[in-house]
């Protein structure tokens, strides 16, 4: 349950068009369900901090939890923004993976001999995993950014300014939404990011373009046009060396006065992604350049201002402001995400808590991983064709025949609480539309006002026959996540200067990652690709080890990184936040006596043990 709602207040600006009634304005064929609005505010959790790192006084946060709770948390802690950037799901109707490299073998002579010998990347051992789905009912997905946009907009200050990060497929639609909810009269510009990519070879123009879409909270924002100037090209520079007069008598001599350049117009053709950057990519599904951020970040905000990413992915965002002097807060529901950006910001040197929102679901790895789990979790449930898409699935039962399951979204916090408005929607709406043999459904939960006051309300309402079982669906997620194991020994270090103690791994097993890599080598067998060699791990199992970290602080509580080891794809160390041409030799060392060993696998999942 949530410690308490956080008010927001959902009013549009004063003269300007209304789009909540989307069953008025934003019909589409065959969608039905399109009240989710956050009528009680925001849900505020209890916030637990997982980590500092540095002594960090200037607050920087790295949040994993969704947007409109990291909004509740800080509206009750007092803290505003000062800039927003956000690149959130498209819509695209996209599933997203991410390819996971099997470590090189330590304890393997033939890999320690080649350790100046660079690996090409096609070697590698890699399968891929899904780390989120793009996939929405429009009206669903507007009705979910309109709840982040107001939780958002309640948090930035006076002079914050706020940039959405979209494309074609949405965009339009969003426009709409911004407009209501900062006002038409706030709004500054449609940005086009052009990049290039590979040619569309149908009967369309490529696409090329992201839209990012720029408002302010008021007529007070930032705009330091003098610090994102760019060259001028060499058509221009050539026609003001010549004294060229321009349309309307204009001396173009005149316009070119600023010897550091021009300001960029709004359609931005100099900055591509970030894979095209040497030393910039970080292995990340949709990872947006560090250079698209840092002409926002220096166009909107100042030294020591807050700068929010409320969908951080990557963490392009934190890192480009913590570089340039700004606070930062990072937020986002994935693992994946904390951990490379809490990897990338030690790599640079910044200093930041880690927290985690406490909102009662123990997630598998990320919603969407958990929610394509929760059929083999739940016994006997199964697809339904002959059911609505409000329902997950159905259970036969030999007396009862089809008994249809509702699992509340954990991508859509309005889902997670059951509360009478809930379950008013699944007597009224839901059940109507089954077939009349149905003789019970059953509602999942994770969160509930009270099961008294909703079994309460159930008895008294007679509109339906249909008995409704109330199940908590926490009991079936708490098992999800199994522990990975290891065997260590832990010594005094005498092998070199560093001296203190050195921690061997000596053995490593993860059922998960085992588990995806025998997926992955049926599924090309099945496919029969020619010279496919499959993925075989050791008896020691140390190719599946991707970082550790000690706490030679603390045997409970907050983490303490007193030292750390990250594995890259190719093999090398990086020892502290700084890389090395060095493989891993199955240790991790330290000055002070372990008290703690984390370990996370190559698929993310941390399991920490004592020493």
């Amino acid at each position: 349950m949530p410690i308490k709602y956080i008010p927001f207040i959902p009013e549009p600006v004063e003269g300007q068009a209304v789009l909540q009634n989307f069953n008025r304005i934003l019909k589409y064929k065959g969608a039905d369900e399109t009240s989710m609005i956050l009528e009680r505010g925001m849900p505020l959790y209890e916030m637990e901090k997982q980590e500092t790192v540095g002594e960090n006084a200037d607050g920087n946060m790295v949040i994993r939890g969704e947007c409109v709770s990291a909004c509740a948390y800080l509206k009750e802690q007092g803290i505003q923004v000062d800039l927003v950037y956000i690149d959130p799901p498209f819509a695209s109707g996209a599933d997203y993976a991410k390819k996971v490299y099997v470590r090189r073998n330590p304890k393997v002579a033939e890999a320690i001999a080649k350790a100046e010998e660079e690996l090409d990347i096609d070697e590698l051992k890699a399968f891929e995993e899904k780390m989120y789905g793009d996939v929405w009912e429009k009206e669903k997905y507007l009705n979910w950014m309109w709840e982040n946009l107001m939780a958002i907009k309640s948090v930035m200050s006076v002079a914050a300014s706020f940039y959405l990060h979209l494309d074609w497929h949405i965009a339009h639609y969003v426009k709409i939404l911004l407009d209501e909810i900062f006002g038409e009269d706030n709004f500054r510009n449609e940005i086009v990011w052009c990049y290039t990519a590979v040619s569309n070879t149908g009967l369309d123009f490529p696409k090329k373009h992201d839209t990012i879409l720029r408002y302010s909270n008021s007529n007070q924002y930032i705009f330091n046009k003098n610090d994102i100037r760019i060259p001028y090209s060499e058509g221009s520079l050539d026609r003001a060396n010549r004294n060229v007069i321009g349309r309307g008598g204009m001396d173009f001599d005149s316009i070119i006065l600023n010897e550091d350049g021009k300001v960029p117009e709004d359609w931005w053709i100099d900055i591509q992604r970030a894979a095209r950057y040497p030393g910039e990519n970080v292995d990340y599904t949709t990872q947006k350049s560090e250079r698209l951020l840092e002409r926002i970040i220096k166009a909107s905000s100042n030294e020591n201002m807050v700068v929010a990413d409320f969908f951080g992915g990557s963490g392009v965002t934190a890192a480009v402001a913590s570089k340039l002097g700004r606070k930062f807060i990072h937020c986002d529901i994935g693992l994946n995400s904390i951990q490379t950006t809490r990897d990338r910001l030690i790599s640079d040197g910044a200093q930041f808590d880690i927290l985690e929102i406490k909102d009662g679901v123990q997630l598998y790895r990320n919603p969407v991983q958990t929610m394509d789990k929760i059929k083999s979790l739940i016994p006997g449930l199964k697809n339904e064709d002959s059911l609505d898409s409000f329902w997950e699935g159905a259970i036969s039962d030999s007396k009862l025949g089809t008994i249809p399951v509702y699992v509340p979204n954990l991508m859509d916090s309005s889902t997670k609480l059951l509360d009478k408005v809930l379950i008013n929607r699944i007597i009224h709406q839901a059940i109507p539309d089954l077939d009349s043999n149905i003789q019970k459904v059953i509602v999942y939960y994770v969160d509930i006002t009270s099961e008294e006051e909703i079994r309460k309300f159930i008895s008294e309402d007679d509109s339906t026959t249909i008995e409704i079982e109330l199940r908590d669906l926490k009991t079936v997620l708490d098992d999800v996540v199994i522990e990975d194991y290891a065997e260590f020994h832990c010594e005094e270090n005498h092998e070199d200067l560093f001296g203190g103690y050195a921690v061997t791994i000596d053995k490593f097993a993860s059922d998960r990652v085992q588990g995806k890599i025998l997926e992955f080598n049926n599924k090309n067998v099945l496919n029969s690709k020619k010279n496919f060699k499959p993925i075989i791990i050791s008896e020691d199992g140390l190719e599946m080890i991707e970082f550790l970290s000690v706490d030679c602080t603390s045997v409970s509580g907050e983490w303490s990184s007193d030292s750390e080891v990250k594995i890259d794809k190719n093999g090398y160390v990086i020892q502290n936040g700084e890389k090395t041409k060095d493989f891993w030799d199955c240790r991790i060392k330290c000055k002070q006596k372990p008290l703690r060993l984390k370990i996370r696998n190559i698929c993310g999942d941390e399991t920490v043990w004592e020493i």
